[in-house]
């Protein structure tokens, strides 16, 4: 374990979250999340409702198929366990997210499309984290399509600071860059604009 020795403890929660995605054979590419929470021991939930150790409160899942662009096309999610009848009805506003972009203001959208009692809480959390694993398919979407602008990872960690040892390394021509409010919008819109 790399994290230090814990105190003694007992473990209360576990939810599991998994991320997949696929290249299809029509050239688009479906994100897949799931979303699994459960707990060690016994419990009732609501005070009526017997849930044995290791059996799942919520196991939830989404698709999206996303295209070069990382447009939404399509989206589906179903819940194989959730704690209250009707939870599986929110899954039908997700359609609101057909047409929207993973990039910069995809976390908007889900609030604006999907917030509150419109949708479901852990349906928008692991919505919200898909955006990642689609960067992390499609490395060519960090790339602008200028070459004088850095990809737009850089300047956004520890890892990629524009004045440390990993832009000096693997990107030297970025060293000290600085983004100019025309350069950023340039960096901005390639998150959500540029083809992959």
């Amino acid at each position: 374990m790399p994290l230090s020795a814990p105190s003694r403890r007992v473990l209360q929660h576990v939810r599991d979250i998994r991320f997949r995605s696929f290249e299809r054979e029509d050239g688009l590419l479906d994100i897949e999340g799931e979303l699994v929470d459960e707990k060690p021991h016994d419990i009732v939930l609501h005070g009526e409702h017997p849930v044995p150790a290791h059996v799942p409160i919520h196991h939830m899942w989404i698709r999206a198929t996303i295209d070069g662009k990382f447009r939404v096309v399509a989206i589906e999610a179903a819940m194989d366990r959730h704690p209250l009848g009707h939870c599986p009805e929110a899954a039908r506003a997700l359609q609101k997210m057909v047409g929207q972009q993973m990039g910069r203001g995809w976390r908007k959208a889900i609030n604006e499309n999907l917030g509150t009692v419109a949708g479901c809480t852990h349906l928008r959390e692991l919505l919200a984290n898909m955006a990642t694993a689609a960067f992390q398919t499609n490395h060519q979407a960090f790339y602008p399509e200028d070459p004088s602008l850095p990809p737009v990872n850089l300047g956004q960690c520890l890892g990629w600071d524009f004045n440390g040892p990993g832009v000096a390394r693997y990107f030297p021509q970025f060293i000290g860059y600085e983004p100019t409010k025309r350069a950023g919008a340039a960096i901005k819109n390639v998150a959500t604009n540029q083809q992959g």
